[in-house]
């Protein structure tokens, strides 16, 4: 959806310039999907240091009575983040702070889908509230939570 900048009458794609606070009105939506694959999870792993045997080791994880290796949890609110940086509110925002419940595994593979929706405006701070999910291809929730955000001006 681009729209036409009165002032300057050059077209503009807020998806990749970033909302303002007034175009963020409750019930907003967006969306990102990424496949969690083996080589992120390794790259994740020697950027954090985090390496559990739940993630780079399948003995380890066999014998943490997992099915398989896993991707780390952080990794997925990682998909949160890049969805609000580059979907909604997108690019010149400020990530002010995150609480997230992970309620499933996500295993090399999965397809995820992060769902991100305005649920609180604050007028005097100019700041939104997102409620974001992250669901896998089965339509499973993996990850809900919330953000808090200050669009860009």
């Amino acid at each position: 959806m681009s729209i036409i900048d009165p002032k300057t009458t050059i077209i503009r794609d807020p998806m990749l310039e970033g909302f303002t606070y007034e175009e963020l009105q409750l019930g907003k939506t967006a969306y990102y999907t990424k496949t969690v694959t083996e080589h992120d999870v390794y790259t994740f792993a020697g950027v954090t240091g985090d390496m559990n045997p739940a993630h780079v080791n399948q003995t380890g994880a066999e014998a943490m009575s997992l099915p398989s290796r896993i991707a780390h949890g952080a990794l997925t609110a990682g998909l949160v983040s890049a969805a609000l940086g580059t979907k909604m509110p997108g690019q010149g925002c400020l990530y002010l702070g995150q609480n997230s419940k992970f309620v499933r595994m996500v295993r090399f593979g999965d397809t995820l889908t992060v769902r991100l929706e305005v649920v609180g405006r604050d007028d005097e701070k100019k700041r939104v509230v997102i409620k974001t999910e992250v669901f896998n291809q089965n339509d499973e929730l993996v990850l809900t939570g919330e953000a808090k955000m200050l669009p860009k001006k």
